[in-house]
C-alpha cells in the first residue's frame, strides 16, 4: 500500500443447429517514499498485490461524486450491499437470514435468500450460506443445535425461496423430490422485451459436457412496450436454464443478466433508450443492474404420511418491485403482497 504523503462462459446452447460458447489488467502507481521504495524492492506475493489493487480501487470509488439520481444511488447501494455480504461476520449474516424466515417446522426451515449471496464457497467467495448454517441452527434451536442442511441451491444473483432441513435424511428426501421433478417451482422474471407468443413452452437442450434436456413453461403476467413480467416454471433443473431459455430461446433476456444477454460476446447488458429512461439509468451504469430473477414459490409434496403438501411463498426484493413500478408493470395479486417491503435479510 502507498505510504502516507504519496499521491498515489460455461454453458453451451444449441438452437436451430447453432452452438453458442461461453483481461485481467494489473497496474500500480509508482511509490514515492523511501519506505515504499524499500517495500517495492521486495518481491510481491499474490496476496499483497491483490490487497494493494483493492486499496487503489477503493480510493478511486471514494473520489467518485455521489449520484443525484435516486435510481443510480439505489444501484450503488446494492453494489455495496453485495460487497458487504462478503465481509460481515458469519453471526451477523446468520442473524439476518433468521429475520427472513418464511416457514419453519420440525423438519424444515425456509428462508428468503437475498441477492448477491452465494450458496456454496468457491474462488473469491469469503462467505456463503453453507458457511453460516451451524450458526443459524444455534440461533433457532439453541447452542446445542446441529447444523442445518441444504436441500437445493439458487444462483448467487437469484433471490427467493430456499429450503433447509434439520436432519440429513430429510434433506436427502427433499433432494430426491427435486431430482425426480416432484417439486413445483415458480419464478418471476422481469425481461427486456416481450416474448411472442405470451405463453408457451421452451424446449431447447443445453449443452455443457453433454446435451441435457431442458424445458421451461412461461407466461406473461404484465407487459409494456419494452419489458414484461413473466412467471416461469422450470420442468427440468439444468444450470442457468431460465436465463438461457429467455435470452436465446425467446430473445427476451432477464433484466440485469450480463452473461446471457448477448449471443456473441460477454458484455454488460445493452438496454434500449426507453428502458434506460424509465429506470433513470445511463448505459455506462447498466453493468451494475442486478439480475431480476426471483424464486417466488415452491410446492413440496407431503414428506410424511397423513401430511399435506407444503406451499411456500416468498415476496420479491425491493429493487425488483421498484423496477416493476418504473417500467409500468403490474404485480399480480397474491397471498404474499408484492408491495409489502417489510424487513427481510438485506432487503434490496
Amino acid at each position: 500500500m502507498a505510504a502516507p504523503g504519496c499521491s498515489a462462459p460455461g454453458l453451451w446452447v444449441r438452437r436451430s443447429g447453432q452452438c453458442l460458447g461461453s483481461l485481467f489488467t494489473l497496474y500500480s502507481k509508482p511509490l514515492c517514499s523511501a519506505a515504499a521504495a524499500a517495500a517495492a524492492s521486495r518481491p510481491l506475493d499474490a496476496q499483497r498485490l491483490a490487497e494493494r489493487l483493492r486499496a487503489q480501487k477503493q480510493q478511486q470509488k471514494t473520489k467518485e461524486p455521489a449520484p443525484t439520481n435516486p435510481v443510480q444511488r439505489r444501484v450503488r447501494e446494492l453494489v455495496r450491499f453485495t460487497e458487504q455480504l462478503q465481509r460481515v461476520h458469519p453471526n451477523v449474516l446468520a442473524k439476518a437470514l433468521s429475520r427472513g424466515i418464511v416457514h419453519q417446522d420440525k423438519d424444515l426451515v425456509v428462508i428468503n435468500k437475498p441477492y448477491g449471496l452465494p450458496v456454496h464457497g468457491g474462488p473469491g467467495v469469503k462467505l456463503c450460506i453453507s458457511d453460516v448454517l451451524p450458526v443459524l441452527a444455534k440461533i433457532l434451536h439453541g447452542p446445542k443445535a446441529k447444523p442445518l442442511h441444504l436441500c437445493h441451491r439458487l444462483d448467487k444473483e437469484t433471490t427467493g425461496v430456499m429450503v433447509l432441513a434439520w436432519e440429513k435424511e430429510v434433506a436427502h428426501q427433499v433432494q430426491e423430490l427435486f431430482r425426480t421433478r416432484q417439486v413445483t417451482k415458480k419464478y418471476w422474471a422481469i425481461t427486456v422485451r416481450v416474448p411472442v407468443p405470451e405463453a408457451g413452452v421452451v424446449d431447447i437442450p443445453i449443452i455443457e459436457k453433454e446435451a441435457q434436456v431442458a424445458v421451461t413453461q412461461y407466461q406473461v403476467l404484465s407487459s409494456s412496450l419494452s419489458a414484461a413480467l413473466l412467471e416461469l416454471q422450470p420442468i427440468t433443473g439444468i444450470k442457468h436454464q431460465l436465463r438461457v431459455h429467455l435470452s436465446f430461446g425467446l430473445d427476451c433476456p432477464v433484466l440485469g443478466d450480463h452473461k446471457y444477454s448477448d449471443w456473441n460476446r460477454l458484455a454488460p447488458q445493452k438496454l434500449s433508450a426507453g428502458i434506460l429512461k424509465k429506470l433513470g439509468l445511463q448505459q455506462s451504469k447498466a453493468r451494475h443492474l442486478p439480475l431480476h430473477l426471483h424464486a417466488c414459490q415452491l410446492t413440496l409434496p407431503a414428506l410424511q404420511p397423513q401430511k399435506e403438501e407444503l406451499n411456500l411463498l416468498c415476496r420479491p426484493p425491493r429493487y425488483f418491485v421498484n423496477s416493476l413500478r418504473r417500467l409500468g408493470l403490474k404485480m399480480p395479486s397474491r397471498d404474499h403482497s408484492a408491495g409489502d417491503e417489510a424487513a427481510q435479510p438485506g432487503a434490496q
